[in-house]
């Protein structure tokens, strides 16, 4: 039987009894679970295809986003990220002009609303996205699920853990042998 780090250091907590053990329970039930529709932005910030790179990215601006969803006859054809701003459009002739089309994202992977956290987690991870869009059946983006939105809600989750930190952050973990 093949076990996974993570189920080889829950059976550890288990074994030793500590109050760990409730936090997991606590992450494994509640978070991995929950359905990516309760996290993502409800109202994505949209663009039409042959918008202008600067528009896109006022429109990021002024909703102080990372990312737009980029639609043609109201159905999700690719996303528009910093990214793209940094990689494809940064030092580019005619910059004014250039349309969004050309340098966005096409055919973005996307997640239904039903979608889990530990899913969405997955694919940004092995994937490298900070932003999946959420799109319904017949293909239009509902909204986005960005990493921030899953870093909130584990703050949410866990106020005190992360509120009580010491300003310093040098301060916050011993440097020791016993401490790393």
């Amino acid at each position: 039987m093949n076990v996974s780090e993570f189920e080889d250091a829950y059976d550890e907590v288990i074994e030793r009894g500590d109050n760990t053990q409730a936090l997991l329970d606590r992450i494994q039930r509640a978070g991995l679970e929950t359905p990516v529709s309760e996290l993502m932005a409800t109202t994505p910030v949209c663009v039409e295809a042959d918008a202008t790179v600067v528009a896109a990215v006022q429109a990021m601006n002024e909703h102080h986003t990372g990312c737009v969803v980029v639609q043609k006859e109201g159905k999700l054809v690719g996303i528009f990220t910093e990214r793209d701003v940094l990689r494809k459009v940064i030092f580019r002739d005619k910059e004014r002009t250039l349309k969004v089309y050309s340098v966005m994202t096409r055919n973005p992977t996307t997640l239904p609303p039903t979608a889990t956290v530990a899913y969405a987690l997955n694919k940004m991870s092995v994937d490298g996205y900070r932003h999946i869009p959420i799109v319904d059946d017949a293909g239009r983006a509902i909204g986005v699920l960005s990493i921030k939105d899953i870093v909130q809600m584990l703050v949410e989750w866990f106020p005190e853990s992360v509120l009580n930190l010491p300003a310093d952050p040098a301060k916050a973990h011993p440097r020791s042998e016993d401490g790393g």
